[in-house]
């Protein structure tokens, strides 16, 4: 395999045409007068580096500073919500103006930006951020 990826890796940097296409030619100069002088160790360090690494370990802890944080910036980028207007205690349609679409719309943001599905028949109870705030607290366990 380590044999595989370092002939594709040097057939890559022979390639003068590739690299007049995406480097300058001093730098496409460079890099093919260079070729030569790559060791086996310098090449597979570079390759190592280039590759993407996954982490597999638990998701930051939330807090609910952090939570209220989150989800008043998801509020405030949403066009029809005025800052101005917006607290914790804020009922979507009452004190907001949003119907039923921007709160399905709200809901839907919340999911996205804490990688979550809310059902249907959760979703209809969140009409106020803190009660938002206080789901996901609930749905990640945070006790503070």
């Amino acid at each position: 395999m380590a044999s595989l990826v370092r002939q594709t890796a040097f057939s890559i940097l022979r390639n003068v045409n590739l690299l007049r296409t995406v480097t300058p030619k001093q730098r496409s100069f460079h890099a093919i007068s260079s070729i030569n002088n790559f060791s086996k160790v310098d090449l597979h360090q570079q390759l190592l580096n280039n590759v993407k690494k996954r982490d597999f370990s638990a998701k930051e802890p939330l807090t609910l500073k952090m939570i209220r944080e989150r989800v008043t910036l998801v509020l405030n980028l949403y066009d029809k919500i005025d800052p101005t207007k917006l607290t914790v205690d804020s009922h979507f349609i009452k004190d907001l103006g949003l119907d039923s679409l921007d709160h399905v719309e709200i809901v839907m943001a919340m999911e996205d930006e804490f990688g979550f599905e809310i059902p249907d028949t959760d979703a209809e109870r969140l009409q106020r951020p803190a009660d938002i705030i206080q789901y996901i607290a609930d749905k990640d366990d945070v006790f503070e």
